[in-house]
């Protein structure tokens, strides 16, 4: 580091400079041979001035208007009284050429003497580290390029061969040195930093830094240069970074908040204020001017001067229809085009000297109002040159002045992430038990966000990320097992666990849940692909007795057994080696199966180095919501639920957030930051979604003449916008192109996911061009694409939600019907099966505008296709919310007609409503069947959830009495009262019947084919169970 920072500061004591009659220093004849001489020698002269060293000393002489000419004006002398006062003035702190006295020196009546800086200035630094070559530096280094600078550096040497000794080529700027033309306006010469040009932004940026802290500190003295320029500052290294010295404060001038105005009186504070952002302003552009300079490669303040001018036309007409210029003006721009401050620049960089050039200008909506800010944001892109230099060229976006923005942005929250990895690291170093912790927070507050930061760590250690979300509108008792089936289909599609990895998660499983289990494997087919098991697919009932051919029917007992099985095979999958964390959002519309789940995983003994993090909305569960309650059952049990709050952003966050997607440095966007921050409360959803609708509505636009994002900072304080984010999206929906909507409001409706192929059934020909649509919501952040595939989600439900509210409240149920309609009609047999659940769902929710009997019925039919498939994936209450709207639809017909359909439905309702725990609604239900079923066999199935729903219910006897009377009907007479002698008596005769037989020839003896008997023993299992 101190040989980069040591860049043109050795061996330059033995060389003396005189200007020119072009205003450049030129080596002079005297050279000092001693800076320890007994006599003073001259290092410096030009028409006005002369400077002398002698010893650690300094003089300072100023001519008159000849050359030679000992007796300088009152001005000059004037000049050299004020530098005086001046460093008397300031205080140590403030790096300046340190005046002793005036008096006079060899024959010149008045001579400054003051001590010796050491250093060389800013403007010969930047010759030895230019090579001496005029022209934009570059942040790139090819093979040719580096030829190239070598070649100019050795010419350079040949023409400054007194100079050779001093230049040392390991020392020397490792950019491209040249001139760049300006062959487009709009495209930078910039690309991606190498290391080599790193090292020298880095060295560059402790230079700027330097300079502009030793201007802050100078104004925080209460003193303005009005003289900044590369000649003026010293460079020197001090502690291993870059120290500047002002030497020429002849033009310096005191603005102190108790300085007599000129009536003699004392000027107020709102003037004093004024006075001050005023007399600043040229000492900020003067830093801007020598910043330009130090970055791009100027050699003179000329050139950087017609930078600045032409940047200022530009951009002063760059938002104007008709800008005005004179004759001669427009002659210059047809030949060339106007050379931009910041380009060739990182985007960041060149925005904060653009800036720094355009103060004061009425074009400029944002300016720098103390050099103190410009040091500090120098000193963020130090520290974060990967975060602020990742943008070097102009984007297609940026030059069609279009705003892109991630949608998983993530700012602040130390706190909630030092939670989250103390978890982490409990569960690999502890882990003898499951964990929980919530995450909790209004809506669009980044908890989803929050929860995906541990997702890299976990990774990283060899550990398991498992993530699930529930929906509003969708089935949550499925969430569970689509999340488990994705993690399995990952493994599988992608390889990622090498074979000695693999063998050992398939053989806990197997040893936790068996081979073969069928009821586990169909809601997770990706387990059953793992475990390489070819075992059928055909559902079967838990005795072995099928109830009722020709029917699909749940299982009752399935749901127990199934929530087990979950709760085994989460144990298996976590281990010491490969800890598991299952991430499941939006609780606040988790099922109660999946609750259960939860509740049974964390309270298993045998279930370790597993880690839950539930997200919720805190505002949408009550003291009285089933989350609420399981969190308290698990508290009450000894388990230790950590709780992580996540609220608004801070204002610091939201306007990091805003300078890195603006690609401005932090102190230009503090002011439109605190307006975001104040019209959306923080809420980071809202925000992005904000700023978003400031660049579609022209308050936000990238100007190409200053290369840079510009906003209307007025016109965004008065904006009045929604509090609820979802009429603000939906408001700036509206503002879209009418297909655009159109296709919006269609994906609203086909579901939080969805497949690019049924939307595209669900359009008319005119409709919407799907590509369109498509690209344009994945751009504008409405959707993401999953995984590259066309396979399509809300970026957040809150958008979805927006986007449905586009459809007017009074046409929705008609909206609904058409699009599953539309589905119905254009699907085949195959196709209709794989979705089948978004045809139902939007059908549904237009049930009341059907008219026609063969309408409903068409409808009550797919409703027990929807029920029977998603009690196959033990949806269960999924499955009855289908079946009792398919019930719904056949109540004003009469009973016989569609008799098969309407007994289907109440057999898969009720077990259903069995598997859910809706006992009451079950016995309900059964009675009307029960009574008007045309035959006894028809009723068996809904006498057996119902003989269950009794037990469980509480009821037992009622429930006995039930199953007695069914068996009396199927003729197995069971007596109400038995005596012992009866007991005895049929004991003896079984006994009788078995004696004498192995337990070989009893396992050999014929199995029952007798239908009739094989009902009775179903209904005997019943009264027994």
């Amino acid at each position: 580091m101190m040989d980069q920072l040591s860049l043109g500061l050795t061996n330059l004591e033995g060389l003396s400079f005189r200007r020119d009659g072009n205003g450049e220093d030129t080596p002079a004849t005297e050279e000092i041979t001693n800076p320890q001489s007994t006599s003073p020698r001259l290092v410096h002269q030009s028409s006005r001035t002369s400077i002398y060293r002698f010893q650690d000393k300094g003089i300072k002489v100023r001519l008159g208007g000849n050359l030679g000419d000992p007796q300088p004006q009152q001005w000059q002398v004037d000049r050299l009284s004020n530098e005086q006062t001046i460093s008397r003035y300031l205080p140590l702190s403030c790096k300046r050429r340190e005046v002793l006295n005036i008096g006079p020196f060899d024959g010149h009546p008045v001579a400054l003497y003051f001590k010796w800086a050491n250093g060389i200035t800013l403007k010969e630094w930047m010759r030895k580290v230019q090579g001496g070559t005029p022209g934009v530096a570059s942040f790139t280094v090819t093979q040719r390029n580096y030829n190239e600078t070598s070649h100019i550096q050795q010419n350079h040497s040949r023409s400054s061969s007194h100079n050779e000794s001093a230049i040392d080529s390991n020392l020397l700027y490792f950019g491209n040195i040249g001139h760049t033309t300006n062959s487009a306006l709009y495209t930078s010469t910039i690309k991606t930093p190498t290391p080599r040009a790193t090292d020298d932004l880095n060295v560059r940026l402790r230079a700027a830094m330097a300079i502009a802290k030793t201007l802050s500190d100078f104004h925080d003295a209460g003193v303005v240069i009005n003289n900044l320029t590369t000649e003026n500052v010293v460079l020197d290294t001090f502690e291993g970074d870059y120290v500047a010295t002002f030497i020429d404060l002849s033009e310096a001038a005191i603005f102190r908040n108790d300085a007599p105005d000129n009536q003699g009186g004392q000027k107020s504070v709102d003037d004093m204020a004024a006075f001050e952002k005023q007399i600043k302003q040229e000492d900020l552009r003067s830093l801007g001017t020598v910043l330009n300079q130090l970055f791009r490669g100027f050699q003179d303040d000329s050139a950087s001067q017609s930078v600045v001018r032409d940047n200022t036309d530009v951009f002063a007409c760059d938002r104007t229809d008709t800008p005005s210029k004179t004759e001669g003006e427009d002659v210059r721009r047809k030949r060339s085009k106007p050379t931009n401050a910041s380009e060739g620049l990182p985007i960041y960089l060149g925005s904060l000297i653009s800036t720094l050039l355009l103060t004061d200008s009425p074009a400029s909506a944002v300016n720098y109002e103390s050099a103190k800010d410009v040091y500090l944001d120098l000193k963020t892109m130090l520290e974060n040159k990967s975060r602020c230099f990742r943008k070097t060229d102009l984007d297609e976006c940026m030059v069609e002045s279009r705003l892109k923005l991630n949608t998983d942005l993530f700012y602040g929250r130390r706190v909630q992430i030092s939670m989250l990895m103390h978890l982490l690291n409990s569960v690999f170093m502890r882990g003898n038990q499951p964990s929980i912790a919530t995450i909790s927070g209004h809506p669009g507050t980044g908890k989803s966000t929050l929860a995906s930061q541990i997702k890299k760590p976990i990774q990283d250690r060899d550990g398991f990320f498992i993530e699930g979300k529930f929906h509003k509108s969708s089935c949550p008792d499925t969430v569970l097992s689509k999340a488990l089936n994705s993690f399995f289909g990952s493994i599988i599609v992608k390889g990622s666990f090498s074979g000695n990895m693999l063998m050992p998660l398939r053989w806990r499983i197997h040893d936790a849940i068996g081979s073969g289990n069928n009821l586990l494997m169909d809601v997770i087919p990706n387990l059953r692909k793992l475990m390489a098991e070819e075992t059928s697919t055909v559902q079967t009932s838990s005795n072995g007795c099928t109830l009722r051919s020709g029917r699909s029917h749940a299982i009752p007992t399935s749901s127990h057994r199934l929530k087990f099985m979950f709760c085994k095979l989460i144990g298996a999958i976590a281990c010491k080696a490969h800890p598991l964390i299952l991430f499941l959002d939006d609780l606040q519309w988790a099922d109660e199966i999946t609750l259960d789940v939860i509740r049974m995983i964390l309270t298993d003994p045998d279930v370790t180095h597993f880690l839950l993090l539930g997200a919720y909305r805190d505002n949408e569960v009550s003291l009285s919501h089933p989350l609420t309650e399981k969190l308290n059952y698990l508290k009450e049990h000894g388990k230790d639920v950590v709780p992580i709050n996540i609220g608004p952003l801070e204002k610091e966050c939201v306007n990091t957030l805003v300078s890195e997607a603006l690609c401005l440095p932090p102190n230009l966007c503090r002011p439109l930051s605190n307006a975001i921050h104040t019209k959306t409360g923080g809420i980071i959803m809202f925000l992005l979604r904000f700023l978003k609708s400031l660049n579609d509505e022209g308050l936000l636009w990238f100007s190409l003449s200053s290369q840079r994002w510009e906003f209307d900072l007025k016109k965004i304080r008065v904006k009045e916008i929604s509090a609820d984010v979802v009429q603000h999206m939906t408001l700036n929906m509206t503002r879209l192109d009418k297909n655009i909507q159109m296709g919006l409001k269609t994906a609203a409706c086909v579901g939080s996911n969805f497949d690019a192929e049924i939307l595209q059934k669900t359009k008319k020909d005119d409709d919407f061009d799907m590509k369109t649509l498509l690209e344009k919501c994945v751009e504008d952040g409405y959707l993401i694409r999953i995984d590259g595939s066309q396979q399509f989600a809300w970026a957040h439900d809150q958008v979805h939600q927006a986007a449905y509210e586009l459809i007017p409240i009074e046409k929705r149920e008609l909206f609904h019907l058409l699009l599953g309609s539309r589905l119905l009609m254009k699907s085949s047999s195959s196709e209709l099966a794989n979705m089948l659940f978004c045809v139902v769902d939007n059908m549904n929710r237009g049930v009341n505008l059907l008219e026609s009997d063969d309408q409903k019925h068409e409808l009550a039919f797919l409703n027990l296709r929807a029920g029977e498939s998603a009690l196959s994936y033990s949806a269960f209450h999924t499955a009855s919310r289908y079946l009792i709207t398919g019930l719904s639809l056949l109540e004003h017909d009469s009973w016989e007609k569609n008799y098969s359909l309407r007994m289907r439905l109440y057999d898969a309702a009720s077990e259903a409503l069995y598997v859910t725990g809706d006992f009451s609604r079950l016995i309900s239900l059964v009675q009307k069947p029960l009574k008007l079923a045309i035959c006894f066999d028809d009723k068996l199935n809904l006498y057996n959830n119902l003989v269950r729903s009794l037990a469980a219910s509480g009821q037992m006897d009622e429930g006995i009495a039930t199953c007695l009377r069914v068996l009396a009907q199927l003729g197995e007479v069971i007596p109400s009262t038995i005596s012992l002698e009866s007991y005895h008596t049929e004991t003896v005769r079984i006994k009788t019947m078995m004696q004498g037989m192995s337990d070989d020839q009893l396992l050999s003896l014929p199995v029952i084919t007798d239908t009739c008997k094989m009902v009775r023993g179903t209904a005997c299992d019943m009264s027994l169970s």
